[in-house]
């Protein structure tokens, strides 16, 4: 394991230890299926990279072996991806992106390119285990003409995208001027989408965590 590796690896252990992540949060899969939401479905946007960085890794906050992480609140995005029965879904591969401090996309047509965060890895990737669990280190998403702050993701399930969609800042007052998250006319699904970037507990750097369960239109089985 390289220094790289280890730095993320302590990083996350302290993240899962902050937001009280222990195995029984993941051992009641299906007990409250009736109140749970579909996640829905959203446009890709533009800018999913065109081109993939060579990092695909889920800490976007280091590239390759650069030393010098991207600038941004760091904030680690994690959740579960479940079927429509509140079951865990296995090795799904969920792929998030998001623009950089300076509302710039790891993309060759984002007009911002010029203020791009050399830093910032932009595109991140985790397959899920038995617990349908995920996680990212990021970093807090930020506004940008015309778009309220979001993180887009895509959840694939043997090599076919099943799920294309976004989340956002819960709270964020410019949510309610953004064409795409009005376009969701459901309020429990808008809520659904709408997650807190809270203090991670027992951070001396200012780390935020947020929570985003995605809620798939299938079962685990299928």
């Amino acid at each position: 394991m390289n220094s790289r590796e280890l730095s993320f690896a302590q990083n996350r252990r302290r993240f899962l230890k902050g937001i009280g992540l222990g195995a029984a949060l993941f051992t009641v899969p299906g007990a409250f299926a009736e109140a749970l939401v579909r996640t829905p479905a959203q446009t890709e946007g533009p800018f999913y990279p065109d081109k993939l960085p060579l990092d695909t890794d889920n800490d976007l906050l280091i590239l390759n072996n650069n030393i010098t992480p991207a600038v941004g609140e760091v904030a680690w995005l994690n959740g579960r991806i479940l079927d429509a029965r509140g079951e865990p879904i296995r090795n799904a591969l969920v792929e998030i992106w998001q623009c950089d401090n300076n509302g710039s996309y790891l993309h060759t047509k984002d007009n911002n390119k010029s203020k791009e965060d050399k830093n910032f890895q932009g595109f991140g990737r985790f397959l899920t285990g038995s617990s349908g669990e995920y996680v990212f280190r990021t970093i807090k998403p930020v506004p940008y003409p015309g778009r309220a702050p979001h993180i887009h993701m895509a959840v694939k399930l043997k090599g076919k995208k099943e799920l294309v969609t976004q989340c956002y800042i819960k709270g964020f007052a410019g949510n309610e001027k953004d064409g795409v998250w009005k376009g969701i006319k459901d309020e429990k699904a808008r809520s659904s989408v709408t997650v807190a970037f809270d203090p991670l507990h027992g951070s001396h750097a200012g780390e935020l965590a947020a929570k985003f369960d995605v809620v798939m239109g299938l079962t685990a089985a299928a």
